[in-house]
């Protein structure tokens, strides 16, 4: 896992500004701690930062053809679960290998396919490569969009990176916010394409992007298609537990210390199970997977459900780790820690973004940065709700009724900081805009039931949209701390399978995620099996929402800040009891701080 940057320009000589990749690339230095370089052409500049993870002393980047004259460069970030049959497959086309590594694979298979490459890779990848013969620029994004990937034009070209900070090091960008960002970031609809940044945009999942000198050409080699179903429902359960395994097994495999991410919920322990098994076949029947799970120093005392929380995660967790045979640990986290307004600032600057879950995501961070002191490389349980149909929207009828995105129903508007109505940004036309043309994206068999062809909408949306900002999140807070989070789930065959399987199997016992529960018979404690969907825990300490309020109360004190935000609507959240605050109020008063400190890290042009 990595960070990858470069720009490409046909009017300028990057050769004379080595500097500017310098400066793109040490940007990325959180995402690569081990090691760093650059590579400087007549017409292109490719820089890497490095997370050494397999082949540590042969995966080097950025990596070329040859070491004289080179015709390919490749900067890379991911990890290829498939590159060992890759790598026989090659070659047995006549392909010489330097090293072991993955990256290289990626390289030669650049080689022998071109542009056509990304169809035969299996994983999580974010890569570029440069072509000196065609002065070409190739940017590839895997299926999901596990990975990130950005550009922005640049006088005569280019420039892309795995985050947009690398990008504003760049002298011709520079961070600017104008309507059409705002009304992206502050929807809560999760686009890709557009960012909150002017004129900074991703590649699509699944997408191929080319530049040359006749311009850009962007295109999708992969995305979601409905076919039909051939399976009753033995076999599909039976398909999705060789899916899931299939995954797991492919994804353990790294030459530094691995761990689990365990909850105590089913994705996760279900995960682990698996991940332990194949330990023990390869390592010897005492060998035992490290597990975590995250908790607050008040939560056994001071816990109450919410929309979201049913209960309280660490003894389902301690039960999962002990029936597993996992070294298991519990991160306690102090929740005046989640306060500390530097933890936060380096959320807010690894996000790139105002926009995020508050305390979610700095004890998220926090959490990473406990586990990167023993462990690279984490696995975790993130999509199976996306997947096989955990979410409360795929249940209710009054989400699968309603003409808009299922989640605004939980975290819309009343969890949104609500903006300056004088912005005038129109977000409901904006959101009715959005949903049209995502159900229009939305592939359908013939002879659909309505029930089926809503259940498809929902499962779509879910992966396409919902899905998005979870990785972005998970891959942020994870990189920022050097540590590589995997996700099995996230295996494009597992989600290709999933997404043609009827609603009427993947709800058979009329409850949610019943193929993965069914799949998974044995591999945990019946109550875990049998728990209802519990999401990401969060503090509920009153002296949390207490300082909270005050960090808010702060935030509103600067003139741009009041002159984003809305404050009459505000004001309740600031005048309630800290006891009495309801959780989607309080996420509009993290927004409010991290909207203050996203404004102070990048004092962005605002053209509103």
């Amino acid at each position: 896992m990595c960070g990858i940057t470069g720009w490409v320009s046909f009017h300028q000589d990057p050769r004379t500004q080595a500097s500017v990749i310098e400066a793109m690339t040490a940007t990325l230095t959180p995402r690569g701690p081990d090691a760093g370089g650059v590579w400087l052409g007549r017409r292109a500049a490719i820089g890497h930062r490095r997370l050494a993870v397999l082949d540590i002393a042969g995966g080097v980047q950025p990596m070329t053809d040859r070491p004289d004259a080179p015709t390919t460069v490749l900067t890379y970030s991911g990890e290829i679960y498939n590159h060992h049959e890759l790598r026989a497959q090659l070659r047995g086309l006549g392909h010489e290998f330097r090293t072991r590594s993955d990256t290289e694979v990626v390289l030669r298979a650049y080689a022998e396919w071109g542009e056509e490459v990304a169809g035969h890779l299996d994983g999580m990848f974010a890569f570029a490569v440069w072509d000196e013969r065609a002065h070409r620029l190739l940017l590839v994004r895997d299926r999901l969009g596990v990975k990130p990937l950005f550009w922005a034009e640049v006088d005569g070209g280019l420039a892309f990176a795995s985050e947009p900070k690398a990008l504003f090091a760049h002298p011709e960008l520079r961070p600017r916010v104008d309507a059409d960002g705002l009304r992206a970031a502050y929807s809560l609809l999760f686009t890709t394409g557009p960012t909150v940044w002017s004129g900074v945009r991703e590649v699509e999942p699944g997408g191929v992007f080319l530049l040359d000198r006749d311009g850009i050409r962007e295109r999708r080699y992969w995305q979601l298609e409905a076919d039909a179903h051939p399976d009753d429902r033995d076999a599909t359960v039976a398909r999705v537990h060789d899916l899931v395994s299939t995954a797991a097994r492919a994804q353990l495999e790294a030459d530094v210390p691995l761990c689990s991410l365990l909850s105590g919920g089913i994705d996760s322990t279900v995960l682990t199970a698996l991940l332990a098994d194949e330990l023990r076949l390869r390592e010897g029947p005492g060998a035992r997977i490290r597990s975590y799970a995250v908790d607050y120093s008040d939560q056994a005392e001071s816990f109450t459900g919410d929309v979201l929380r049913t209960g309280h995660d660490t003894p389902y967790a301690t039960e999962a780790g002990a029936f597993l045979g996992t070294d298991h640990s519990t991160v306690v986290l102090d929740p005046r820690a989640l306060l500390d307004p530097e933890h936060r600032r380096a959320v807010v600057v690894a996000r790139d973004s105002p926009i995020g879950v508050g305390d979610m995501d700095t004890s998220l961070y926090l959490l990473f940065g406990e586990i990167r002191k023993h462990s690279t490389v984490a696995l975790s349980g993130e999509a199976a709700d996306e997947v096989f149909g955990g979410y409360p929207w795929f249940h209710n009828p009054k989400a699968l009724a309603a003409p808009t995105f299922p989640w605004l129903l939980v975290t819309g508007d009343e969890a949104a900081m609500p903006l300056n109505p004088e912005l005038d940004l129109r977000i409901g036309e904006f959101r009715d805009d959005t949903y049209r043309t995502a159900l229009a994206a939305v592939p359908h068999l013939d002879g659909e039931t309505p029930t089926e062809h809503r259940q498809r909408e929902m499962q779509h949306l879910s992966l396409t949209r919902w899905l998005r900002q979870l990785l972005h999140r998970k891959d942020r807070l994870s990189m920022a701390q050097g540590l590589e989070v995997r996700v099995p789930y996230c295996d494009h065959r597992l989600v290709e399978y999933a997404f043609t399987t009827p609603w009427t199997l993947k709800n058979f016992d009329g409850r949610e995620k019943s193929l993965l529960r069914a799949a998974a018979t044995g591999l945990a404690p019946d109550s875990v099996l049998h728990r209802p969907k519990n999401h990401y825990p969060a503090t509920h300490h009153p002296d949390y929402n207490r300082g909270l309020q005050n960090l808010a109360r702060d935030a509103l004190a600067d003139d741009t800040v009041r002159s984003l935000a809305d404050e009459t609507r505000l004001k309740p959240c600031l005048d309630t009891p800290p006891g009495q605050l309801k959780w989607s109020h309080r996420l509009r008063l993290e927004r409010v701080v991290d909207l203050a400190l996203w404004l102070d890290h990048y004092q962005p042009e605002l053209a509103l």
